[in-house]
């Protein structure tokens, strides 16, 4: 009785190990890395992608933004990077740099994907030294959001497209306003509106190839002049947002009329604003400085980009996942779960964006995103920027003095870059 209880125990644990033999996995595994909430939306996309793409299986892990610039370097070192990652888009140069991308231009030509459909900004800031190294996702740029009814009653009934006619019309909301009330609110803690307003001169923040900063230029400067002058005439309190109690609360309540921001507030300002101001409150295209050429103004592209990483020995599949996520029906549907606005042009056919009066403002701006300057140390030398702004703002030192002291600041940043350059080059530093 016991040798046959045995061999039904044995003759079970067999079939169950043949069992599980048979459901043995073999897909080709993508590791897939996403941060943020777009990690969370896209496994939603992925059944769908599986099921199309029966030969892989897509191992996603969701990384915070928080930790993932420092959790790539570390996998880098490691060699453990994924085989693909949608990048911040000021990390493209930097991964570039340390050659852990591979090119693109090959498996673009033979993919049928139009790289004209994308929003050019965007598509610029994943090519550099004339290759393409990554493929836009979803994107992102800022504008002013403005209180339409404060405007009216300080009688300006007209958007200003030019720095000139806006800053008449910020004359007017602050003598309506008072001096406990303001026109605009431009963060002293916050690089971005600076950089905004920066970009849209014809002179690039950087010179030489990205080896030494720009900002003596007239272009800068009269970018510093104006923003120095609207903290001078009162137009915007000298406050960084942590003394803002609640920016969405403070625009409801009036205390400012423009507020330059990105997509993401059009959901929060419709959630925390009350009824009573339903069609009161708008978004605007960013002015230029001067019309008719420069006018309205551009701005940067921001948002993700797809890599596949050269160590990747998944790079067939990879690039599959890439251009399935990158078609403007997944591009839909990432906007439905997260209100992200897609980097394709097409994609904007969806309802939501084509007939939303306030996206269509993003729509526009997008055509003249620009990308940042494209070297690794970008994010460094914008920091310095917020510095530098917020020292002008305050009054602390004049224009050419904060010109000259942020050039400094980028050049002594932008030393290693020079030197390796050069060295590559067999050039000597003059």
């Amino acid at each position: 009785m016991k040798h046959a209880l045995r061999r039904g125990v044995v003759a079970l644990l067999l079939v169950t190990m043949a069992a599980c033999g048979g459901q043995h996995d073999s897909r080709k595994v993508v590791r897939f890395w996403a941060m943020g909430q777009e990690g969370e939306a896209v496994a939603k996309l992925l059944p769908e992608f599986e099921r199309l793409h029966p030969d892989i299986r897509v191992d996603l892990q969701q990384v915070p933004w928080t930790a993932a610039h420092e959790k790539l370097l570390t996998a880098f070192a490691g060699n453990a990077l994924p085989d693909v990652v949608p990048l911040g888009t000021t990390w493209i140069p930097e991964f570039e740099a340390l050659g852990a991308l591979a090119p693109l231009d090959v498996r673009i030509a033979g993919s049928g994907i139009d790289s004209g459909d994308f929003f050019a900004g965007p598509w610029d800031a994943g090519r550099i030294d004339g290759r393409t190294w990554a493929i836009p996702w979803y994107v992102e740029t800022r504008l002013p959001f403005y209180r339409r009814d404060l405007l009216k009653q300080a009688g300006v009934t007209t958007l200003p497209r030019d720095w000139n006619t806006w800053f008449a019309a910020m004359t007017a909301m602050k003598a309506r306003q008072g001096s406990d009330r303001y026109s605009i609110l431009l963060p002293t803690n916050e690089f971005e509106p600076l950089l905004n307003l920066a970009i849209q001169q014809q002179e690039p923040l950087l010179r030489d190839g990205g080896r030494f900063g720009n900002f003596r230029s007239a272009g800068f400067h009269r970018t510093l002049a104006f923003y120095k002058k609207m903290f001078d005439a009162g137009f915007a309190p000298r406050l960084d947002n942590t003394r803002i109690s609640n920016v969405w609360d403070e625009f409801g309540n009036g205390l400012f009329a423009y507020y330059i921001s990105g997509p993401w507030n059009i959901s929060e300002f419709r959630k925390r604003l009350p009824r009573s101001l339903d069609g009161a409150w708008g978004t605007m295209p960013l002015p230029g400085p001067d019309c008719p050429d420069h006018c309205p103004g551009r701005s940067i592209a921001g948002g993700t980009s797809f890599v596949v990483f050269r160590s990747s020995q998944r790079q067939d599949e990879a690039w599959a996942l890439v251009q399935w996520l990158s078609q403007p029906a997944q591009l839909m549907r990432l906007h439905g779960l997260t209100g992200d606005l897609p980097s394709r042009r097409s994609a904007w056919a969806v309802p939501s964006l084509a007939n939303d009066p306030m996206m269509a403002v993003f729509r526009e701006q997008m055509e003249r995103a620009v990308p940042p300057p494209k070297v690794p140390e970008w994010e460094r030398i914008a920091q310095e920027m917020r510095i530098v702004g917020e020292q002008v703002a305050q009054g602390r030192v004049d224009v050419d003095a904060a010109a000259a002291d942020l050039d400094r600041r980028a050049d002594a940043i932008l030393a290693k870059r020079r030197w390796m350059l050069d060295h590559q080059r067999g050039q000597a530093t003059p």
